[in-house]
């Protein structure tokens, strides 16, 4: 008798940290999320800066290239903000798994509205931008 009780006592616990673990790395995935939310709302390329991966292809609907360094891309960002000051940022959609996260947003900005997409993936453990575009609206 004592036995079974200590092996139902053991799953239950393995059942606990495997809940914890993976507890653990949706909140991390969502603190992203809604990190890259708010450095939108804001218009702040440099908090932006702090979620993104070494290599991450930027599409700007004022720019014809893709940008790809990461020092690049926030310089980017930074002009993007500065020529088109952010009036509100809101989520349309927004995701995330095991591996990747997305956000899908609305940007308003003093020059017109923008549809934001945003991809990250995991990376050592942490949730990084690895691409970011942003294009005019017909609204």
């Amino acid at each position: 008798m004592r036995l079974d009780n200590f092996i139902v006592m053991r799953k239950r616990i393995c059942i606990l940290f495997i809940g914890l673990c993976l507890g653990t790395v949706v909140l991390m995935a969502q603190d992203v999320l809604s990190g890259v939310a708010t450095a939108f709302r804001n218009g702040n390329s440099e908090a932006l800066d702090k979620y993104m991966s070494n290599g991450v292809s930027l599409v700007l609907a004022d720019e014809k290239a893709e940008i790809t360094s990461r020092s690049n891309v926030e310089a980017a960002i930074c002009r993007f903000f500065s020529t088109h000051p952010v009036k509100s940022f809101d989520i349309n959609h927004k995701g995330k798994r095991e591996e990747s996260g997305f956000i899908v947003g609305t940007l308003q900005t003093s020059n017109g509205i923008y549809r934001v997409n945003c991809y990250l993936k995991k990376i050592e453990n942490n949730y990084l931008i690895y691409q970011i575009r942003i294009d005019k609206t017909n609204e």
